[in-house]
């Protein structure tokens, strides 16, 4: 097996000689506005062997370990490129698929993933079940050979260009909320899907809300045991591991980026605040980097940190831009979209309800049902 070191300078090299026809960095959502780019730079990626570092070779994959797969990761934020075509297919139904999946689910969807022939979206949340996906309401009845579904989920990222989705639905809606859920395999071409975008208040629809109305799903679809689902989905959630070294090179270009700031004429105060968050920024780069590349409830204190930091870093922003952050532009979009990230990736108000209960050692919210 290739050594770290070997991969590192191999991925490194390739990277840079291939770093003009890459995309932008979107991140882990691929932006609707960039399907064919993003899908572009998957193929290229897959031909030439970069597509599934530790996925097994049978699929697609190169058959190298996690740790290959964290500096393959690394050394993507190094270049500012995407690492694979979107998070949802490549890690979190690339995952669940290999863990839970049959043969012929893995035949079915494995080596199309890394191709990019499937895009995936995530159907998780629910307009009535808030932060609380454990309260989903969306229900996937028996009839036969098949399970019919209805319900609506929101704040879908690409649903509107994805060829199949994971969704987590209801199936027995007389087990306590966190049972009787099952976790599916969707396509989202089925009979029965309607997707709509939603309009967001920078004016971009980057979300979809999905209907779902007697949508019937094969038996094949189910993914893992029936009524499990919601083991499923925490053990997919949390099983990635290598993401903490490019975090934190994206945590450091960050930095950078608002150090910039100390190049303008500022007044004391905001001189001040700029101090304040620069400090607030290099403590969870550090905290980032003792976390250690395993997923932790102590990763909440980083999401609610850089969650809170981008927010007033981006009023910042605005405050020094003056008047000019009423005009359209980069100033005002970022302050338009700095409050979507107290809710993205799970909220604010869950982090700290995790931050308070499972390491302060605090009571549990009630929970009135």
């Amino acid at each position: 097996m290739q050594s770290l070191e070997e991969f590192r300078t191999e991925a490194s090299t390739w990277l840079k000689d291939n770093q003009s026809s890459a995309p932008p960095n979107y991140g882990a959502i691929l932006p609707p506005t960039m399907v064919d780019q993003g899908v572009t730079w998957q193929e290229k990626l897959f031909e030439n062997g970069w597509a599934g570092i530790h996925w097994p070779t049978e699929y697609g994959g190169k058959g190298l370990t996690p740790d290959h797969q964290a500096i393959w990761l690394e050394e993507c934020a190094r270049a500012d490129v995407p690492p694979y075509v979107n998070m949802v297919g490549c890690i979190l139904a690339g995952q669940g698929v290999q863990i839970y999946g049959t043969t012929d689910q893995k035949n079915q969807h494995l080596r199309s993933i890394l191709t990019a022939e499937q895009l995936w979206c995530q159907l998780f949340s629910e307009p009535e079940a808030g932060s609380d996906l454990g309260a989903l309401r969306t229900i996937a009845l028996r009839d036969g050979p098949t399970w019919i579904v209805n319900g609506q989920k929101v704040w879908c990222s690409g649903g509107r260009y994805s060829d199949w989705g994971i969704l987590m639905a209801r199936t027995d809606p007389q087990m306590p909320k966190h049972r009787g859920i099952s976790f599916f395999l969707v396509d989202m071409r089925s009979e029965g899907i309607e997707t709509r975008p939603l309009r967001q208040m920078t004016g971009e629809a980057e979300f979809d809300e999905v209907f779902f109305t007697d949508v019937e799903l094969p038996e094949t679809s189910l993914l893992g045991p029936e009524n499990s689902g919601w083991a499923v989905g925490m053990d997919i959630l949390t099983k990635e591991r290598g993401s903490i070294g490019a975090g934190a090179i994206t945590m450091q270009r960050r930095h950078d980026a608002l150090k910039a700031l100390a190049a303008k004429d500022l007044d004391p105060i905001n001189r001040q605040r700029l101090v304040q968050l620069l400090s607030k920024g290099r403590s969870y780069h550090y905290l980032g980097l003792r976390q250690g590349p395993g997923a932790s409830v102590a990763s909440s204190l980083n999401k609610l940190g850089i969650t809170e930091l981008m927010f007033d870093t981006a009023n910042l922003r605005a405050d020094i831009a003056d008047l000019e952050a009423m005009l359209v532009g980069s100033g005002s979009g970022s302050l338009l979209a700095a409050p979507g990230a107290r809710i993205a990736g799970g909220t604010s108000q869950v982090q700290r309800n995790i931050i308070g209960e499972r390491i302060l050692g605090l009571p549990k919210e009630p929970r009135p049902e």
